[in-house]
């Protein structure tokens, strides 16, 4: 809309000023000053009169209220003060007052069309905060070391981003000090001779079994899916370092994983790793068949079966947590000649203790009746 204002007989105390500066912070203002419509000329013969200038373009000025009340006063002060007409044009609803860039202010009827253009001022919108950039995920497979390797995990793929992110990650120091001591219910296992066949994945030896083998505890089932082996064992318990251990993984029907682990220790070979390891594929990626019932996971359970038991995660990507795990407190043996095989393939797979983030660990220093010892 715009607003004729009577002539103004003295400059604008600050204060109308500062009240017009906050007119404008609503919106978008044309301001024009301009010296009083002159007297009618006296008639002159007929000629055609020369074409009048063009009016230039206003200038536009962005800023504070500051800046608005600075420009309102530089406008009024060109000239006599007191013969100045002002024209504000306000728009709400645009954010150029209804103007097109560049183009001059409306202009009043009693207005002559060589009067200066005037000054169009806007006012200072904040400017929106940068969007973060995409973080830049490198195009290279996870690893135990280097640029792929565990402190780097979380910047390969967006699905790994929970191996930094997360707050129940594994493994965790376990202190026998600073556990939840007291009687624990037995697992039940349940294995039978199996078949299935044992592949070097790159990161690990894994054996995938087929056969009715799971586990059951805190009531529900998990059947036995895959078991893989870590050097040295990334499980810490009471400071000691154990030289391997064994995952052994499990699923139940609504999908949570239990991961038990049997920690190994030198000492005389192992039956069950000798018939993994005499199958053992040496290239990434290859698989060996095991022949029918080889296997019996049993073979390398430790007669005692109190153990730890808190809720971790995944000990590679992509991290995932809710996982049960169980592990066993006594050791099992491996001789140094198996050891040495696996250790040639593998130096160091194992990933390092993360941050236990007061979750709680349960120590079962007594096995509930019927369960062993």
């Amino acid at each position: 809309m715009r607003l004729p204002m009577t002539p103004i007989t003295r400059p604008l105390p600050t204060a109308r000023l500062t009240l017009l500066a906050l007119l404008l912070a609503g919106g978008v203002a044309g301001v024009r000053a301009a010296d009083p419509e002159p007297a009618a000329p006296t008639p002159v013969p007929a000629v055609a009169p020369p074409l009048a200038p063009a009016a230039s373009a206003p200038a536009r000025v962005e800023g504070t209220r500051t800046d608005i009340e600075s420009q309102l006063r530089d406008a009024m002060s060109r000239g006599d003060p007191r013969t100045k007409r002002l024209n504000l044009i306000i728009d709400e609803k645009s954010s150029r007052g209804g103007l097109a860039p560049g183009s001059p202010p409306p202009l009043n009827p009693v207005d002559h069309p060589q009067r200066e253009p005037g000054i169009v001022i806007r006012q200072q919108r904040p400017a929106s905060p940068p969007k973060p950039a995409a973080p830049a995920f490198k195009n290279i497979p996870w690893s135990y070391a280097g640029e792929g390797g565990p402190a780097h995990w979380a910047q390969l793929k967006p699905d790994y981003a929970t191996c930094t992110s997360g707050q129940r990650q594994s493994p965790i120091p376990i202190e026998d000090s600073d556990t939840l001591q007291g009687p624990a219910e037995a697992i039940e296992f349940r294995h039978v001779p199996s078949t299935g066949t044992v592949t070097n994945t790159g990161h690990s030896i894994e054996v995938q079994l087929s056969g009715e083998n799971s586990l059951t505890v805190r009531g529900q089932t998990y059947k036995l899916l895959q078991f893989h082996f870590h050097h040295p064992a990334e499980e810490r318990i009471n400071s000691r370092v154990y030289p391997m251990v064994v995952h052994f993984v499990h699923r139940n029907e609504t999908g949570q994983l239990a991961v038990l682990a049997v920690l190994l220790e030198e000492g005389a070979a192992n039956p069950l790793i000798q018939k993994v390891w005499t199958h053992m594929p040496l290239d990434v990626k290859d698989s060996v068949p095991l022949p029918a019932d080889l296997i019996h996971v049993g073979e390398i359970l430790p007669r005692d079966q109190r153990y730890y038991q808190y809720i971790g995660s995944l000990t590679t990507p992509p991290c995932t947590e809710g996982v049960l795990w169980l592990i066993l407190k006594q050791p099992v043996s491996i001789s140094a000649e198996q050891l040495r095989l696996f250790g040639q393939l593998y130096a160091n797979n194992a990933r390092p203790l993360q941050s236990r983030n007061g979750r709680p660990v349960r120590d079962a220093v007594l096995i509930a009746p019927g369960g062993r010892p």
